[in-house]
């Protein structure tokens, strides 16, 4: 079976306080054989790009309308007329505010849900095969 891959690379900023921030370059990877998330690497100034994972789900309802709770929270916003998507991470390192330009994170997503439609995520991990495997014996 052939794996989808969708990348996007694309700069975010770290916003450091309501005043400053920092560019951030950053890949949206997604992969049809791990179907329900979505990876976020950043490459900051360290030696080892920082990957966060969370549910592609979140990100989808974070480009329209708050949602997570915990260590992942994302939602829309406009910054000097622009609409963004922030992103608020915690970790045991610290905490981290990210702000993504919508237009390229919509389009991104709408290529991962072209590529495994939204429900049916199950069938691209074989479940349903498994299942039917299981209930024919």
């Amino acid at each position: 079976m052939q794996h989808t891959v969708v990348e996007r690379e694309l700069e975010l900023k770290l916003i450091l306080s309501p005043e400053r921030s920092i560019p951030v370059p950053a890949r949206l990877s997604y992969r049809s054989d791990d179907p329900y998330a979505v990876h976020i690497t950043f490459h900051i100034n360290s030696e080892y790009p920082v990957n966060w994972t969370f549910a592609r789900d979140l990100l989808v309802e974070g480009v329209f309308r708050p949602c997570g709770h915990g260590d992942v929270r994302a939602w829309p916003t406009k910054v000097g007329g622009r609409s963004v998507v922030l992103m608020a991470l915690s970790s045991p390192d610290g905490d981290a505010l990210l702000e993504a330009p919508t237009p390229q994170v919509s389009a991104w997503l709408e290529r991962t849900l072209r590529a495994v439609p939204p429900g049916s995520e199950g069938g691209q991990l074989g479940i349903d095969d498994a299942l039917d495997q299981l209930l024919a014996q």
